[in-house]
């Protein structure tokens, strides 16, 4: 016994896909089946899904990066650290890892 999955998605984007696994050598229907075969495979998604986490550099200059690494090696240096022993243990125990 087999299913329908119906889903709507925007013209454009169905030729692109369409184009992209002409390309590939197959088709949309066929690319949808081995996603759902690798979803279910993997127990998840088949690839990272992750937020896009603003990178708090963007806009800086060089010279502004490289005061603020000159401030964090200073910092070090006066003992404002910690060991990656005890950042992984921290981890470990928030994250139950």
């Amino acid at each position: 016994m087999t299913s329908t999955i119906q889903v709507r998605v925007d013209d454009d984007l169905k030729k692109k896909s369409d184009q992209l696994f002409k390309d590939l050598g197959t088709d949309t229907t066929s690319a949808i089946r081995i996603f759902l075969t690798q979803a279910v495979a993997n127990n998840g998604f088949p690839f990272e899904i992750k937020r896009n986490v603003p990178n708090p550099y963007r806009g800086m200059s060089e010279d502004e990066i490289l005061e603020k690494l000159e401030r964090s090696r200073k910092s070090a240096a006066q003992g404002n650290y910690r060991s990656a022993d005890a950042v992984v243990s921290d981890m470990r125990e928030k994250y139950g890892l």
